[in-house]
């Protein structure tokens, strides 16, 4: 799909982030777009974020994308307030970050995190697919990870929910493509790999998970983070309560603010890649140097060697954005 001037798209997560970027983006481009998200006030600023032009319509959609029934009736929503019966561009965005270990983490948390980040992919495209196939051209993009080809975050810190869950979108997603190419061959898919990209998911985590934010933290939650640290071998063991509340906090600001690739142009990585009709699509450099490393050595992948080359390699999370990449 080389031009979206025109086209109808889909956009869960819209009120934030990539989310947010790709409405504006897709808008500029010429776009009719309706955006979904769990906070009306998130949507408003992207409504006035967004340029929208007088023969085009952005509309704003509460839906929990966890939800079957709240992702249907969204989809009911957009086809009747935008008066179509098709829609060409599906990005199935939203998503939190969190949920923990399996073994020894908090269950409602865990099945929270992968509802949301698995399941909010499977019922979009679910409810969708109707809209897709009455569409004369068509593209579905699943936003994975790079923890969708590697489970970790480091050393230490049980992944296991969120990895889970961004595995099952990159696989469902390759699988589609030969379901698409038999079925449907008017519609593409795209996987999408961000690496580290400055977004609000930290921070906004909590809240959607029903936790307390890092300045609420009761003492019981500060002691289970305190005791997380320590055996990370971080010497917070006299640490005030109140410093590592902050230190959380900051933590989250900086994962947003100190990111070497930004929303804005994550998005526009994304909607190059949509252009190409890529099925696979890297965004980042940091996510390109992970992948490379962990396809020369996979048996390598989760112990400290591969600790040691992302270290000499820059680490994702500290890279300098270079020049856009493209697979």
């Amino acid at each position: 799909m080389k031009d979206f001037a025109g086209k109808m798209a889909v956009v869960t997560g819209g009120g934030t982030g990539m989310g947010r970027e790709l409405v504006c983006q897709l808008i500029q481009a010429g776009a009719h777009v309706a955006m979904c998200d769990v906070s009306e006030a998130n949507m408003a600023q992207t409504q006035k974020l967004a340029n929208v032009q007088a023969e085009q319509r952005l509309t704003s959609h509460i839906c929990d994308v966890s939800s079957q029934s709240q992702l249907a009736n969204f989809r009911d929503e957009v086809l009747a307030q935008h008066g179509v019966q098709h829609i060409n561009l599906l990005f199935n965005n939203a998503g939190i970050g969190g949920g923990g270990g399996f073994v020894a983490g908090d269950v409602e948390e865990w099945e929270r995190t992968f509802a949301v980040c698995w399941y909010g992919v499977y019922y979009g495209c679910r409810s969708f697919m109707p809209a897709l196939l009455a569409s004369t051209e068509g593209h579905i993009i699943n936003t994975s990870s790079v923890n969708g080809f590697w489970a970790s975050v480091g050393p230490g810190i049980p992944h296991t929910a969120y990895a889970a869950a961004k595995f099952a979108v990159k696989g469902f997603t390759e699988a589609l493509i030969t379901d698409l190419e038999v079925n449907a061959p008017h519609i593409k898919c795209s996987v999408v790999m961000p690496g580290h990209i400055g977004t609000s998911i930290a921070l906004n985590t909590s809240k959607v998970l029903g936790k307390n934010e890092a300045m609420d933290l009761t003492p019981e939650e500060v002691d289970a983070v305190r005791q997380q640290l320590l055996s990370r071998g971080m010497p917070v063991g006299n640490v005030p309560d109140d410093h590592i509340r902050q230190m959380i906090k900051q933590r989250g600001e900086d994962f947003r603010d100190k990111a070497p690739t930004t929303a804005a142009s994550a998005s526009s990585i994304i909607l190059d890649g949509v252009r190409e009709q890529r099925w696979r699509i890297l965004v980042g450099e940091d996510a390109h140097v992970l992948d490379r490393i962990v396809r020369e050595a996979p048996e390598e992948a989760y112990g400290d060697k591969m600790m040691a080359k992302l270290n000499s390699a820059g680490h994702f999370g500290v890279f300098q954005p270079a020049a856009d990449k493209a697979e």
